[in-house]
């Protein structure tokens, strides 16, 4: 019976790992709902008035926790700040403020994330980090412009990434907005099949 404390403390540790997957997928759920509400909200949504009037539901891969990376944050200081292209004349300032390393199907992939130029003054935006990307999906299931990964600024040397999270930008849907492109050097050589898909031709 020496063995007993080991294989209870593995039970625990299996259940406690099985709770926390289990939370991570709920939140993801409740994200996707709340994307699928704004869109479906006469008052919220960004969708064109054809489209509007048949929406039923956003389209997303399926919940992979796999694509929920814990990444390596390297923090990138003295970066010159630079106007990011849009899908319009419009150019906003921005500035690369870190990034994050990790792998997908055992290839090694790097991010670059950026911060507005200035800063939000916005207490729920203060740490926000904006991170534009494309993958090898791009145009073959998701959008082809590319989507989009919100983040907050890490206490530490780790950034949580959740590609099930990852959105269209305004642009997918309605052609009045002015979108950022996804820098080249956010171009995954992987395909990411995780998050919204493509909205399609409407």
């Amino acid at each position: 019976m020496k063995y007993l404390p080991f294989l209870l403390l593995f039970i625990v540790s299996e259940i406690s790992t099985a709770q926390t997957n289990a939370e991570m997928i709920e939140d993801i759920k409740a994200y996707r709902l709340e994307e699928n509400e704004n869109f479906a909200n006469a008052e919220t949504t960004i969708l064109e008035p054809k489209d509007f009037e048949n929406f039923e539901a956003l389209e997303f891969y399926p919940i992979n926790l796999d694509y929920r990376i814990e990444a390596k944050f390297v923090r990138t200081p003295n970066e010159k700040p630079f106007l990011m292209p849009t899908t319009t004349d419009r150019l906003p300032e921005y500035v690369k403020y870190g990034e994050a390393h990790f792998e997908i199907n055992n290839t090694a992939l790097k991010l670059n994330l950026f911060q507005s130029v200035p800063p939000s003054d916005d207490p729920e935006y203060v740490d926000y980090l904006f991170l534009p990307f494309t993958d090898l999906s791009s145009g073959d299931g998701s959008y082809g412009g590319g989507r989009f990964l919100d983040a907050r600024i890490p206490k530490g040397d780790v950034i949580v990434l959740d590609f099930n999270k990852a959105y269209n930008p305004y642009c997918a849907y309605n052609k009045r907005y002015s979108c950022p492109i996804p820098p080249k050097e956010n171009d995954l050589l992987v395909r990411v099949e995780a998050g919204v898909k493509d909205f399609g031709e409407h």
